[in-house]
Parts: structure tokens; sequence; C-alpha cells
């Protein structure tokens, strides 16, 4: 495909206009991850094809996302697909031959914070793990060091810890970079109905268009993947959590140069967004359910977090958020799910079904996962490493301690 210059004009995916009646991989969920999952399978030789039952590609999940990425996880295997993923986006353009393709990327760093004598605790433990796997770059700041650096954090912060090259980017230019790069056809508006399997191996993905006859299918449905598994007899240990982003469009008194700034006691967390702020936290004790295409908003969330007596208040942390709710801010809400996997870690890669593959269980890492994550379901496809796979379907699965933010 030939690059896109900086004075040419915006391009778009390449909808099909018709359903192909074969590929070599069709790809099943057009967010952000069934999109990168098309850009690898192109790089490796294979023509795409996006199955997506909505109108344009990256509105569910991906779209109610905040976009951020960090390295700052407590394991080798999350923070070297992490770390390869943000190796992608720093170069995005380059690395998939669109010239001059921006992700708004934004290095701003994330930084945890507490006001408990145990989370500071916890603070110097994890740092000391961190850079024992490589993360040399994380700080872990005192009471007072934090409010010299972070001066819009409170009196009763006793530590916090941070990485500058943390930060967030526009998950929806992502997915739309992804998507032009990989010369995916795709087909909104077209959902899949059954997978057709012959003697215990992929033959094609029915739709309500009809037929794609393929050999190779990616289940990269976020929430809708335990389902879309399911039509091949599988079942895919996820269960979904709601979650909320509630945006400020004015919020002056949000420093505009402010990290990710997260309450580690409670999980609230905000970031500056454009002219305004971005407010969030995961919705730990909202039930779970079926997929939903249209996930409710909770008034009584954002109260929850925009309250300064609210029981997840950014106030707790960050005393400006009393002036925010003082002069009476509105707000907007896009509302999402979460799919967790018990250790919550990605499924990525291979199942019992000949040809049929899984690339979803994100468990709100989806953005910061997408690159390397699809790149390792794409090798295990054209078997191009025999390097172990920690994220495989038949791992070991030891029940997560708790989900946190982003």
């Amino acid at each position: 495909m030939a690059p896109m210059g900086p004075g040419s004009p915006e391009r778009e995916p390449q909808q099909a206009i018709s359903l192909p009646r074969s590929a070599d991989c069709v790809i099943v969920g057009g967010g952000v991850i069934g999109a990168a999952t098309a850009l690898y399978a192109r790089q490796a030789g294979l023509r795409p094809v996006i199955v997506e039952k909505r109108a344009a590609l990256g509105t569910l999940t991906t779209a109610a996302s905040a976009g951020g990425f960090r390295a700052q996880f407590e394991d080798a295997e999350e923070i070297a697909l992490v770390r390869e993923s943000i190796g992608v986006f720093e170069h995005f353009a380059d690395h998939v031959g669109l010239r001059g393709w921006d992700v708004s990327l934004r290095r701003r760093g994330y930084l945890w914070v507490t006001t408990r004598a145990d989370g500071a605790a916890r603070h110097r433990s994890l740092v000391d793990r961190q850079r024992t796997l490589g993360l040399d770059d994380v700080e872990r700041l005192d009471g007072p060091e934090a409010r010299r650096r972070f001066p819009f954090l409170g009196p009763d912060v006793t530590s916090a810890r941070f990485r500058g090259g943390d930060g967030w980017l526009d998950p929806v230019r992502l997915t739309t970079g992804f998507a032009i790069a990989s010369g995916a056809e795709i087909c909104a508006e077209t959902e899949v109905t059954g997978l057709a399997i012959d003697g215990g191996a992929i033959a094609g993905v029915e739709t309500t268009r009809g037929k794609i006859s393929t050999r190779v299918v990616v289940i990269a449905g976020g929430p809708f993947a335990p389902r879309l598994a399911a039509m091949a007899g599988l079942r895919l240990p996820i269960e979904l959590m709601t979650r909320h982003k509630v945006f400020l469009p004015s919020c002056p008194e949000a420093p505009p140069d402010a990290p990710m700034t997260i309450d580690e006691d409670t999980g609230a967390h905000w970031r500056p967004e454009a002219t305004g702020a971005l407010a969030l936290c995961p919705h730990a004790d909202a039930p779970t359910g079926p997929p939903l295409d249209d996930v409710p908003g909770d008034s009584i969330f954002a109260f929850s977090l925009l309250r300064p007596d609210g029981a997840r208040s950014l106030a707790r942390v960050c005393p400006f958020w009393r002036e925010v709710w003082g002069r009476g801010p509105s707000w907007f809400m896009a509302s999402g799910q979460y799919a967790l996997t018990p250790d919550r870690k990605p499924l990525l890669g291979r199942t019992p079904v000949e040809g049929l593959y899984v690339n979803a269980g994100y468990s709100g890492h989806g953005i910061m996962g997408s690159a390397a994550g699809s790149r390792i379901v794409v090798d295990a496809i054209v078997a191009t490493s025999a390097a172990p796979n920690p994220f495989a379907l038949d791992r070991p699965m030891a029940p997560a301690a708790q989900h946190g933010p982003l």
C-alpha cells in the first residue's frame, strides 16, 4: 500500500461492497484487537477480512477506553507484552507503513498514590520487584517528594510510584490506523451467526449476509468472545464487568500536563483530556452479565467519583476536584464491559478446534496489549515462532488477587 504523506487526505478502512466468498483469515470483531490482528496477518502474507456487526470499527469497548498504556505490571510476561506494544505506538506510522498517521501519543506517565502506611510498604516492594524485571525507570516517592513533583496532590498522600514512559493515546485513531494498514476488507453491519466446522477443523463463518469460506478464524470480539467460542462448542473462562468513563469537556482545574493519576486505595483515577479531563474507576461491585451492544451509563457511579464525599472521590487525593464539584460541572459518560479472565491476562492463540484462534480476555488492558498480543496470535497461525506462549488458553490460571485500574 502506498504510504500516506503529511499533505495527503485521510484514508479510510476498505469497506467490502459485497461479502467476500473466501479469505485466508476471518477476524471476528472490529475493535482495536481485531484491527491489530488484521495488520499482523497482512504482514505475515495472509489476506484478512474483518467481520463487525456494528456500523463502524472501534465503536464498542474500544471507544469506551481511556486509551492508557503502562509498563507497570507485576510479572515479566505482562511487562514484556506491553513494552512491545509501546514500542509499536512510539513509531506507529513507520511500523504500519502510514506516513504521517498520528495516534496522539502522550507520554505523561502513570502516577499511583496511596494514603495508607501499608500502601507505602507495597510501593516499596513493588518498585523493587519491577526494577528486577527490567523497569529501571520506575520511581518511588515519599509523600513530601510526591507533592513537590506533583503539587495537585493532597496532604494525606504518603507514597507514590511513577513511570514517566507510560501514557495514553487515541484508541480510535490507533484502531483505524491498524485497519487501513492491514488492507483488510471490512464487512460492517455483518453479524456472525455460526462457525462452519468440518472434521474438527474450521471451514468458514456463517453471517447474516452469507458464508465466508476460510481455514482460519480469529475470535476478537471482546465481551462477545465467549458467545462466539460457544459456536464451536468451546468455553472461554471470561466474565464481564461494567466499566464507565466520565468525560468532563471543560475542567480548567485539572493540570493539562498531569499524568494518569490513580488513587491506589480506591482505584479511582483521572487524566487530562484536551481542555477537560477523564475520570474512571474499575466498578468491581457492578453486576456481571451477558455481553451488551449498548451498556447503560450510571449517574450514581459518576457521583461517587465527582462528589467530595463520594465512595471513590477523586478529591480524596487531589483536592482540586472539590472545586470542580463546587462549580457544578457538566459531563458525559461512555460505558463498556471488561472481559476478565481469572488471572487477568489475555487469552491468545490456538484452540482445540483446528484453525480457530482467540485474541480476547485482556481484562481492561486491550489497548496496551493490542499490538504484541495480536502479533503472538498471528505467529501461532503461521507457526513462525517456537517461543513459549505464557497467554495460551490451556495455561494454569491462578485467580488474580484484585482487578487493578487500567
